[in-house]
């Protein structure tokens, strides 16, 4: 959240920020795009780049519908704040039962705040993204019955004035650009969790940017240029969100139980984590020397 501030402050005296607000339509003109919002009035852009997340709102106006774009990977992911009641410091503990995984850890900002991390097998269900009530009721249901801190933390979810509940999907675009219209991060190659979205979405921008930059104008050029560059980068990172759902919320016993004794080896921990760094890996162009030379 810091790093999220300290981004904001950097722009805010080159960039305009309007919260509140959607855009209800995108449309081509001969020079820009005019984008229609749900409150404000009507504007031309340059360009309009989408970097809203794997719901985007803007690949759903330029591209097609979520369905076309988005898949399912089989599990579901909720987290919210609550009281440090067990008095965690740092780490989390947790319950699994084949299908569901019940976590709580110190919030490490303020260890008198937990967060608790829910995931649970599903298939896809229909209900709506800005009720959190009927979020609530689904992740309830999902949880019945079981025992360990889990009637604890679902009762303080009742209580909770905010949750982050989604899916566990994917999206996959075959062009991140039609025209003036690009996408960026999880709108354009995302996984819900595991799949490395803000990171990947903080390089996309960087190479973009850089490219537009160098492309003097030929925003079609500086587009191609940008998804040859990243795409490959994006889907390797992507790949740790297909396994993310299947990991934590294995749906068998004997799986949890060699998951559960293949992480008590050391060896094979850090194995894994350094095969996640090769992943998450790129050479980045320093386009600020390139235009540098450009301009000599």
């Amino acid at each position: 959240m810091n790093r999220v501030k300290t981004l904001k402050r950097a722009m805010y005296s080159r960039a305009e920020y309007i919260f509140g607000d959607s855009i209800t339509s995108l449309t081509e003109t001969a020079g820009g795009v005019q984008a229609t919002f749900r409150h404000s009035a009507p504007r031309e852009f340059d360009l309009v780049i989408g970097a809203d997340g794997l719901h985007s709102n803007v690949r759903r106006l330029a591209f097609g519908p979520e369905d076309g774009f988005v898949r399912h990977l089989g599990y579901y992911a909720a987290t919210w704040q609550l009281p440090n009641y067990l008095g965690l410091g740092r780490g989390s503990v947790g319950y699994n039962t084949p299908g569901r995984l019940a976590s709580v850890g110190a919030d490490h900002r303020d260890t008198a705040k937990a967060r608790a991390f829910f995931v649970f097998a599903a298939p896809q269900a229909t209900y709506d993204r800005h009720d959190p009530e009927q979020q609530k009721a689904l992740i309830i249901k999902a949880f019945a019955g079981l025992g360990w801190e889990v009637p604890r933390l679902l009762d303080s979810l009742q209580q909770a004035p905010e949750l982050y509940f989604d899916s566990i999907s994917r999206a996959d675009v075959h062009a991140w650009s039609t025209g003036r219209i690009g996408l960026v991060g999880d709108a354009a190659c995302g996984a819900t969790i595991g799949g490395m979205g803000t990171g990947t979405g903080v390089v996309a921008a960087y190479v973009l940017a850089g490219e537009l930059a160098l492309a003097n104008g030929d925003h079609g050029a500086a587009f191609t240029r940008y998804e040859n560059a990243i795409r490959g980068y994006a889907q390797g990172c992507q790949k740790g969100g297909n396994r993310t759902g299947k990991f934590l919320a294995l749906r068998t016993t004997i799986g949890l139980r060699i998951r559960n004794g293949l992480l008590s080896r050391r060896s094979l921990l850090n194995w894994t984590l350094k095969e996640g760094q090769k992943i998450s890996t790129i050479d980045l162009p320093d386009y600020r020397s390139q235009l540098s030379q450009l301009s000599k």
